[in-house]
């Protein structure tokens, strides 16, 4: 089979025509005149369209630099912008799409059921490239999707990806658009799914400069905490973040995306028509995967609209579980086993009850939802940088009780997610950085730890000035996993568990309904489901330090964590620190 090529045409950016010339086009509606410059070049006036269009055809094609000059002589670059020369403040680049021959242009994805989540930062794993040396490793393991943190275009060149201000052009420093292609097309060879984090509330502090000529992208009455609300309700905004979405999935192949923290979003109107936007603008047949992250627990936008919500609340349930810390949002989950055993039987712990630290009712109920509605998680890129040094579980918990909850995150029927280095014991810090200079790298720097002052740890500023500064090279390289060092045990154990998923759970996956759950003691949870073949998964977890009794529980035995002299449980005591998993098969 001829190798594909994919483009997503865009009304806006810098498109390729049929005959070799290039249509620039850009909504500036704060603005009266606009010029482009292309490198080397005279500057080109562009005509200005109705509703603050402006644009301009010319004869020039792929590579070619260019700029929009405004009024006041400012140089911007181009908000579609599908590749930077010189990071967010230089030239953009002309890009033909068709350029790059996909070897593996047929593959339409893999049910959403089927996923087990690999979270990663591409510029800790050596960029693109260094991303698809791994993904051999990744697929042996057991894991079927990886997903990539925000790679749109940041200033500097180390950054989480949250202050991205160029959403359409991957960031120079990772790869070029046809490394980025080249890893998507290397995991669909390998069976791996790729999804993508997407930041659609708010653009980064430098570089973001829409600000100086299309004011009404913004609502200025509407403020969140970086700055005016981006502006939903007007159908421009609207489309430049659709766009976005369809030209990652449909121009480079995402299998899906990751809403990043949508709560932020002031016009709840807008998440149901992205995701109609989506549905309509992929190919038919392609499974592709929409996900949140939403504080608020909407349950509503899981039922029809996106596939699934990353589940904050089991995973802080298990946090507090395994350390013993409560402040902070932990705050909220001072009955963790309880509060596990809702998750587990129904999705969400705060489905409308009160937030202690939120101070306001939080959530939807959820019990109606699919367990494939939820992505657990032991670990992520927030819940471990959003810690003052970066800690992994392996350096607050006891490695047994780690192991045990990984059994239940591994092996329950919703959706798990791992991250970068958790699946081989990394002891690598994964800390907050980024590469902001001048009185803008201070105000970072100062802000993150004023961040922890109400912590006991930082109250003293002496040690608060210990945390490290997210702007030092040093504190990125500080949270570079390395493979080396793999623990052969944990590998073994995440090999073990996800195959008995695969071949246990998976297939009978789809129409999963709870039979309950409920807490044992303060350290344990025992849950129930029917799988779809009327099959029964039982899951029986005790973090605690001491046995728990429970009652008679049938059929075979999957796994048992810490199970001693081949001791196995058939009602009676739960071993200390560790996770069984029972199969009962239907009649």
């Amino acid at each position: 089979m001829p190798p594909t090529t994919f483009a997503h045409r865009l009304p806006f950016g810098a498109e390729l025509q049929t005959d070799g010339q290039t249509l620039f086009r850009i909504w500036a509606p704060s603005v009266e005149t606009l010029t482009l410059e292309l490198a080397g070049g005279e500057p080109h006036a562009m005509t200005p369209v109705r509703g603050g269009w402006f644009e301009v055809r010319l004869p020039v094609g792929a590579g070619t630099r260019y700029r929009y000059r405004l009024p006041n002589g400012l140089g911007v670059p181009d908000p579609a912008s599908r590749r930077q020369d010189g990071d967010v403040h230089g030239p953009s680049v002309v890009v033909d799409p068709r350029a790059h021959a996909w070897h593996h242009g047929a593959w339409q994805g893999r049910p959403w059921h089927e996923a087990v989540v690999y979270e990663l930062h591409a510029g800790a794993m050596g960029g693109f490239s260094g991303v698809m040396s791994q993904l051999q490793r990744l697929r042996d393991i057991g894991f079927t999707m990886i997903e990539l943190m925000p790679i749109a275009d940041f200033p500097g060149g180390r950054n989480w990806g949250y202050d991205g201000v160029l959403p359409f052009a991957p960031d120079e420093s990772y790869g070029t658009p046809a490394d980025l292609k080249a890893l998507i097309d290397r995991a669909h060879s390998l069976g791996i799914g790729v999804m993508l984090d997407v930041v659609y509330n708010h653009f980064g502090p430098d570089g973001a400069y829409l600000h100086a000529y299309a004011h009404a992208f913004f609502d200025e009455g509407k403020h969140t905490p970086w700055g005016a609300a981006i502006d939903f309700t007007r159908p421009e905004v609207r489309d430049h973040f659709i766009q976005n979405a369809l030209f990652w999935l449909n121009e480079y192949r995402f299998d899906g995306l990751r809403f990043d923290a949508v709560h932020a979003i002031a016009e709840p109107g807008f998440l149901p028509k992205l995701a109609s936007a989506i549905r309509a603008g992929v190919e038919s047949g392609r499974e592709i995967a929409l996900v949140l992250e939403h504080e608020g627990n909407k349950a509503t936008l899981l039922d029809g609209h996106f596939d699934a919500q990353w589940a904050d609340d089991a995973h802080h349930c298990l946090h507090v579980m395994l350390t013993g810390e409560t402040e902070g949002y932990y705050e909220d989950f001072k009955n963790p086993a309880a509060q596990l055993a809702r998750c587990l039987a129904e999705g969400f712990a705060y489905q409308g009850e009160m937030s202690p630290h939120g101070g306001r009712p939080r959530g939807e109920p959820s019990g109606q939802l699919p367990t494939t509605a939820f992505v657990y998680c032991l670990q992520n890129h927030d819940q471990i940088g959003n810690r003052a040094m970066g800690e992994r579980l392996n350096q607050l918990a006891d490695p047994e009780a780690l192991a045990a909850a990984t059994a239940l995150l591994l092996l329950a029927p919703m959706i798990p997610l791992v991250f970068m280095g958790e699946e081989f014991g990394s002891h690598a810090p994964f800390l907050f950085f980024t590469d902001h200079h001048d009185e803008l790298a201070g105000a970072v720097r100062e802000g993150r730890r004023r961040e922890f002052a109400h912590f006991a740890a930082f109250a003293n500023p002496v040690r608060r000035a210990r945390i490290p500064d997210p702007n030092a090279a040093a504190t990125f390289e500080l949270s570079i996993p390395d493979v080396s060092e793999a623990e052969a045990s944990v590998v073994a154990h995440y090999r073990l568990l996800l195959e008995l998923r695969k071949r246990h759970i998976v297939p009978r996956l789809k129409g999963c309904r709870s039979l309950g759950a409920m807490a044992l003691g303060e350290t344990g949870v025992v849950a129930r489901w029917t799988l779809n073949d009327g099959a029964e998964l039982i899951l029986v977890m005790n973090l605690g330090a001491h046995a728990l009794t429970i009652g008679d529980l049938d059929g075979e035995i999957l796994f048992e964590s810490n199970a001693g002299d081949g001791d196995r449980v058939r009602g009676g005591n739960v071993r200390p620190r560790a996770t069984v998993a029972f199969l009962l098969e239907a009649d």
